[in-house]
């Protein structure tokens, strides 16, 4: 089983599949009485899936080896595509 978990590529598949339980989890129907505030629970989903996003970006589109400027660009576009997220939800003027 050690062998099994060896190449990076399956330890990062098996952490987004965890991730995606977690955060189902949180977020589903009890996730609200579980945690507390509705507000809360949507920002931890939303962190959780903005992680996944950069893990996927870095680990399989190969973003860990492309150039400093084009990782820079991935870096700016999760940050502003969440901080729009965050404002839409709660209804700042962007």
């Amino acid at each position: 089983m050690g062998k099994l978990f060896a190449d990076r590529l399956l330890r990062v598949w098996a952490l987004l599949v965890a991730v995606t339980l977690l955060s189902s989890q949180i977020g589903g129907a009890g996730g609200v009485a579980r945690i507390g505030s509705a507000a809360l629970v949507s920002l931890v989903v939303l962190a959780i899936a903005f992680g996944k996003c950069a893990m996927v970006m870095f680990t399989f589109m190969d973003l860990r080896s492309a150039p400093l400027a084009l990782r820079a660009i991935a870096c700016v576009w999760l940050v502003v595509a969440l901080a729009v997220l965050l404002a839409i939800y709660f209804g700042i003027a962007v």
